[in-house]
């Protein structure tokens, strides 16, 4: 019996790598695929890391997953080590193991994490098909792959130029202060870690993003027509999104019970909640918390809110504990809101509620797959951007798709409580509100289109397997 192609997917620990990276092995098990999903070594890793592969092993035998041993000298620190430096160590683990794994397997093609730029060396060494997969969206990559061109024609850190508006082709002018926070100053090792990072993803032989043409056309058009990597060869580009986890089937550690909060939802009308939650990482501090907490009650509307603790010395990587919800909040806060809101502490499943017929609007930190879980489930957004490239996505969300509104604030201090009533006031009463639901409702139509027999993201997967993966020929 002929063994099944196989691709290797290699992603960086964090959830939200890991979790668009097992929708893509996924789909490529739907066109005939096995998939061997290469787990690199972390000394840190999210709560729900293990649940989350343990569930996924169980309903998708054809994914499995390979843990890599420790690489010989690892870093004593955890809370210091950044998963960026996590992948050069585990490189002589990788090429041991693809070297082993590739005598047994057809394995047709490693589609490495973006940020696991650093093992196409091993790649290479191999002569194996290498892809980039990139979690995030077109208009993020066309802008990191400029980035090097950029970095090396100016000779001033993005961090001094406060506002002033940074070009980019293809784009709307981006604030240089909505960079992420790494970027700020031109000198520090990190930022240049990722230049050297963004300059190597033109080497692979493809880039897969986790996005889909009708929303993203401007941003593809620019990565395709090659303006964003002046010089050089443009890899071809393949949206093949929106990649969306089931959450009720994944991640979970549910043993069948339906979440208070979901019950909850099914008692209030359609499309009368504002939903509030920022993440696996969003946290706030108490000050902050109170303000939400105000504004939230000064504004009259139904409410699901998600509150995590308040960072701790560790800072974003580590779990939070449990918040005491009544230290937190202003003082009768629950008890006054209880017949139109909900707090939930720490998680919710979040694209069950984004569902849900109640829920009319999503205040968001704009992360990737909490975009696309919006846009899949045709929910207008309130940007309230924290880290990571999610400042990127609320320019894009805002000024070019119109599919957000900006929570003011983000970018100073404090969001205050009038601003959080009033944003959730205006996208539930106004006209302009409307408007912004209406759209987000037409983007759903797309995303869903996209996805479907004939759509673009799967006549993108027919033409990379046809294109990238030419021994194998579809029956």
């Amino acid at each position: 019996m002929a063994m099944k192609p196989t691709v290797v997917l290699y992603p960086v620990t964090g959830m939200g790598h890991l979790v668009p990276m097992v929708e893509l092995a996924k789909l490529f098990i739907r066109h005939d695929f096995d998939a061997a999903v290469v787990l690199m070594h972390s000394p840190l890793k999210h709560p729900s890391f293990d649940p989350f592969i343990a569930g996924v092993s169980a309903t998708h035998p054809s994914i499995t997953f390979h843990q890599l041993p420790p690489p010989t000298g690892s870093v004593a620190d955890p809370a210091g080590q950044r998963l960026l430096d996590s992948v050069q160590p585990n490189n002589p683990q990788l090429l041991q193991f693809l070297s082993s794994y590739r005598r047994n397997s057809d394995v047709r093609a490693v589609i490495l994490d973006w940020f696991c730029a650093d093992a196409l060396d091993v790649t290479a060494e191999l002569r194996l098909r290498t892809h980039f997969f990139f979690s995030s969206g077109a208009s993020d990559l066309a802008v990191f792959l400029y980035l090097p061109t950029m970095y090396s024609t100016m000779d001033v850190s993005f961090g001094d130029l406060g506002d002033a508006p940074l070009h980019y082709p293809g784009m709307p002018p981006i604030p240089a202060s909505h960079m992420p926070i790494h970027m700020m100053e031109r000198e520090n090792v990190m930022f240049k870690k990722m230049v050297r990072m963004f300059d190597r993803l033109p080497d692979a032989d493809a880039i897969l993003i986790n996005s889909f043409d009708q929303f993203e056309a401007e941003a593809v058009e620019t990565l395709r027509s090659g303006v964003c990597v002046p010089g050089r060869r443009m890899p071809n580009v393949y949206c093949v999104g929106p990649l969306v986890v089931d959450a009720s089937r994944d991640i979970a550690e549910r043993k069948g019970e339906r979440p208070a909060c979901l019950a909850w939802l099914d008692a209030q009308p359609r499309g009368s909640v504002m939903f509030l939650c920022f993440g696996s990482m969003g946290s706030f501090s108490v000050d902050q918390l109170k303000q939400i907490a105000t504004g939230l009650e000064r504004s009259e509307q139904r409410f699901l809110w998600v509150v995590r603790a308040p960072p701790s010395g560790a800072g974003m990587i580590l779990p939070h504990s449990d918040p005491d919800l009544d230290a937190l909040l202003p003082e009768g806060f629950l008890e006054r809101t209880k017949k139109r809101g909900m707090v939930v502490k720490s998680w919710a499943p979040q694209v069950d509620v984004l569902n849900h017929a109640a829920v009319g609007g999503f205040v968001t930190h704009c992360g990737w797959n909490s975009t696309l879980e919006a846009i899949t489930a045709g929910v207008a957004m309130v940007a309230w951007p924290l880290y990571a490239e999610q400042r990127l996505n609320k320019v894009f969300l805002v000024d070019q798709m119109k599919l957000a509104v900006a929570m003011e604030g983000y970018d100073r201090e404090m969001v205050t409580a009038e601003e959080v009533e009033t944003k959730l006031r205006w996208v539930m009463e106004s006209e302009g509100g409307m408007e912004l639901r209406e759209r987000a409702v037409a983007m759903k139509e797309k995303a869903a289109e996209a996805r479907r027999e004939g759509g673009s993201s799967q006549l993108s997967m027919l033409e990379l397997i046809a294109k990238d993966f030419e021994e194998f020929k579809l029956n």
